[in-house]
């Protein structure tokens, strides 16, 4: 196996430097020659420059050599010092230009398998022993001497080179690790500028795996990687190679592959693995990218995958898209703005609070929906910029809506899944609230409930943060998937708001009533608030109360609009009824907020 340590800067850099120093030290050797020996002086010199332009070559323009050119190198070398040494008119001379070949042994196990290393290296011991062997003076220990210099600097190199490469090497999986990674990559990129050919990267994640590790034990865990690492390796087409990214994710490098081809390639992939699932995001590289940006574009897709719902493969646009174009510009103009919808306690129906949601009105497209621009700001690196404009505008439409109606509102926006992965997003959040005045304890973070079921440790930790500021977290969309049901008692919230698909039917269907009503006693009991949303008819809402849900919102209370248009505060006035335990707990958490005398 050729060494990792061999990439193509290193192998140029090497052999650059070895031959550069070569000749120098051959160019000496002949310039100290007596003159009786002019025309053999000459000849010398002529060996030595041509060794040093050989050595400047290479460090200028080695890297993009391919990895077999070296074995020209390295024969080259034997050849010119085998050479050289026959040519040196005294023994003095012709030893110390031999203990050059010390170079090509150093060479041989660095740029080669030890097989291969031991080829050139026989090779060139014979080449210096018949060298030696044509000066008479040299007896036999001289060439035996000479020889074992060799001999030891290769047997001292060679397992240096093995313990240098095994620092690029996974001791789990056997793959190359993050630092083989980025060597391979980089040598991957030289060869794609050099040859134009296309170069593809795939980042694969490991779904659920921290399951894995919490009812296993971390044994069942790296049984898992080190079981997927085989399974992946061999289901790679030739010529792709398979590193451990880190923790649970894989990196697949594709080199002469396009990104059509490198996604097809991990489908198969991924669709062979019957042991855990999958998620793949594959980007293709571009001419003026840089290795950070590619593999970005492939975290991109990967996250794309992941909030797919996993077990899938998703690829990087290839192209800017124009939607994002005209979002960055927007976002720069400050032109995105912030609707409210007003979040209602039952069975007051009072209003205590009111969801921030981002709104987009495109000068030629006109209304472009969230479930359209989201995507894109996530996809083209826009997310933390738009998010970070909405909280800001929420907070001060929030701060405007307090002041006329005379009341502490509770605040809810959305985050999405980048803006919880990024280490810095609490201190934003935070930051912000601090500028624009807004308390902590009245801010609500909505995350959806696919997110949270593949949240990553850092989203987690992220949660965790807001909380222990004060900010509390809501699931949104709960009811629309499975996955989220059996961590309620685990995760880091604080509100459970039911999808209006969930509530659209509860007048109509019996058991969907029955589960409405099983969910908000399991919320009562675990401490999680209920927010029913999308509630459109009387019906719906009667229901509701009756039930005992705390909060709900929807278009029987009010259609998102901006500050400006809550003039007054939206009431649907009802008969009180009887609270139930959960109404009463959501009532007594706002109450807190909610100044004597200033009761909306």
């Amino acid at each position: 196996m050729v060494p990792e340590v061999a990439t193509p800067p290193l192998m140029a850099r090497t052999a650059g430097v070895f031959y550069c120093a070569g000749g120098l030290a051959a160019l000496a050797v002949a310039v100290d020659l007596p003159r009786p020996f002019a025309t053999t002086t000459t000849v010398l010199v002529g060996l030595a420059v041509l060794s040093f332009l050989t050595g400047a070559l290479l460090l200028w323009c080695g890297r993009r050599l391919p990895h077999h050119a070296y074995h020209a190198v390295v024969v080259y070398g034997t050849v010119v010092l085998t050479a050289a040494v026959i040519l040196c008119p005294t023994p003095g001379a012709a030893l110390t230009v031999a203990s050059l070949n010390t170079f090509v042994a150093i060479d041989a196990f660095l740029f080669f398998s030890s097989r291969t290393a031991s080829l050139h290296l026989l090779a060139m011991l014979c080449g210096q022993a018949v060298a030696l062997g044509t000066h008479d003076e040299l007896g036999t220990g001289a060439v035996v001497s000479a020889s074992l210099v060799c001999l030891a600097v290769s047997v001292v190199v060679g397992p240096l080179v093995r313990r240098a490469s095994s620092a690029s090497r996974d001791s789990l999986t056997g793959l190359p690790n993050r630092r083989g990674f980025d060597d391979a990559l980089e040598a991957a990129l030289a060869t794609a500028s050099r040859t134009s050919e296309a170069l593809s990267l795939a980042l694969v994640d490991v779904d659920r795996f921290k399951a894995v590790n919490d009812h296993g034990g971390h044994a069942a865990g790296d049984a898992l990687l080190q079981t997927l690492a085989a399974r992946c390796a061999a289901a790679l087409p030739p010529g792709a190679l398979l590193t451990r990214h880190g923790g649970d994710e894989f990196a697949v490098i594709l080199p002469a592959t396009t990104a059509v081809a490198a996604l097809q390639a991990l489908e198969v992939m991924r669709t062979s693995i019957t042991e855990h699932g999958l998620s793949c995001g594959v980007a293709q590289h571009h001419n003026t990218e840089s290795g950070a940006d590619l593999l970005r574009r492939a975290d991109i897709a990967l996250y794309a995958a992941k909030a797919a719902g996993r077990g899938c493969s998703r690829l990087s646009a290839t192209q800017t898209d124009h939607l994002a174009d005209d979002l960055a510009a927007a976002i720069n103009a400050g032109s995105i703005d912030v609707a409210f919808q007003p979040i209602v306690a039952l069975p007051s129906r009072r209003v205590v609070g009111v969801e921030a949601l981002a709104r987009w009105e495109h000068p030629r497209r006109g209304t472009v929906p969230p479930s359209e621009f989201v995507p894109a700001a996530e996809a083209n690196g826009l997310i933390h910029d738009l998010g970070a404009m909405v909280l800001a505008q929420a907070c001060q439409g929030a701060l405007d809506l307090q002041r006329a109606w005379g009341t502490r509102l509770l605040l809810t926006v959305n985050a999405s899944g980048r803006e919880l992965a990024d280490p810095g997003y609490a201190s934003t959040v935070l930051a912000t609230l601090l500028h624009e005045g807004w308390p902590a304890p009245q801010l609500v973070v909505e995350i959806t409930e696919s997110l949270i079921e593949g949240a990553s440790t850092p989203a987690l930790h992220t949660l965790t943060e807001l909380r222990s500021h004060g900010i509390a977290v809501a699931i949104d969309d709960f009811g629309t998937g499975y996955s989220a049901f059996s961590r309620l008692d685990t995760l880091p919230a604080d509100y459970l708001k039911l999808d209006r698909s969930f509530i659209s039917t509860i007048t109509t269907s019996p058991r969907r009533l029955a589960m409405l009503r099983a969910l908000l006693d399991l919320g009562d009991r675990l401490g999680l608030t209920v927010i029913a949303e999308g509630i459109e008819t009387t019906a719906q809402a009667e229901l509701l109360t009756s039930a005992g849900c705390p909060l709900v919102q929807g278009y029987l209370y009010g259609r998102p609009g901006p500050a400006a248009s809550w003039t007054t505060v939206p009431t649907t006035p009802s008969a009180p009824q009887p609270r139930t335990h959960a109404q009463a707990h959501a009532q007594a958490s706002f109450q807190a907020a909610v100044p004597p005398g200033r009761h909306p």
